[in-house]
């Protein structure tokens, strides 16, 4: 059976655990928040009303991608486009390609970061493959201006942070959101994940500081997956209406 990503790809490795998809879903929640674009995650209502669940669903849906055969991750894709058509067209505009760019750099950017932040330094060839996965996303969905390599997205990557993100009362908005629902612990936890994982423009940008008070959280973490004990600690992280969602993300077998 041919598959999106091939069953022996870093990228399955790391889309397939829990952990690392949290925070993925940290930087994620960070970017989203200071994107130029975000108004459009406003108009539908969606975000605001219920930012985690959104974000989640941007995650479930490029791990569907990932451990998929090849014509069900290119459905999947097509049904991305087709939502975004149609949030294009009860609004009457059209979203601006480089938001487009922005998510799936983000994706590729935090998936590298999350990965290395939990586990090793990927190698190149490593790198390499994860850009390589969401190059074919972003190919499918017809989207324009994506680099052709690695070596170009880093580029790519370091000029729309730049450019397109800034702290707005959209993202005043979006972190009373996040309080809101996170509660103000787990809140605080959030951000903490955010500081370890995000790029310097972003952290600057959002005043999170540069030292991370989970690093030694994250040390006793790491012992508690090897004693496979790691899921208290995430029950004690999660908000119970996604600790069934994030359990079953850990799919990966070594």
């Amino acid at each position: 059976m041919n598959y999106f990503v091939r069953k022996d790809s870093i990228v399955r490795e790391i889309w397939g655990k829990g952990d690392t998809i949290l925070f993925i879903f940290a930087g994620a929640s960070a970017e989203f928040a200071l994107n130029k674009a975000v108004d459009w995650l406003y108009f539908t209502g969606k975000l605001p009303a219920d930012p985690l669940g959104r974000l989640f669903s941007t995650v479930a849906y490029a791990r569907q991608i990932v451990f998929s055969e090849l014509d069900a991750a290119n459905k999947a894709i097509d049904r991305i486009a087709a939502i975004h058509a149609g949030v294009e067209a009860k609004r009457g505009a059209t979203i601006p390609d480089w938001a487009y760019r922005d998510v799936l750099f983000m994706l590729i950017d935090y998936s590298i970061r999350s990965y290395e932040l939990l586990e090793r330094k990927l190698t190149q060839a490593e790198k390499e493959e994860v850009f390589d996965v969401f190059f074919r996303v972003g190919t499918r969905m017809g989207l324009v201006g994506l680099p052709m390599t690695f070596a170009d997205w880093l580029v790519m990557r370091e000029q729309h942070l730049e450019q397109n993100m800034v702290n707005s009362h959209f993202t005043k908005d979006l972190y009373k959101q996040y309080r809101k629902h996170l509660g103000l612990i787990r809140y605080k936890l959030l951000m903490e994940a955010q500081v370890m994982v995000v790029p310097a423009r972003v952290n600057t940008l959002l005043s999170l500081g540069n030292l991370p008070l989970l690093d030694p959280v994250l040390t006793v973490y790491k012992w508690s997956r090897k004693l496979k004990t790691d899921w208290i600690l995430k029950s004690l992280i999660l908000p119970d209406q996604y600790k069934a969602e994030i359990k079953q993300l850990d799919v990966y077998r070594a």
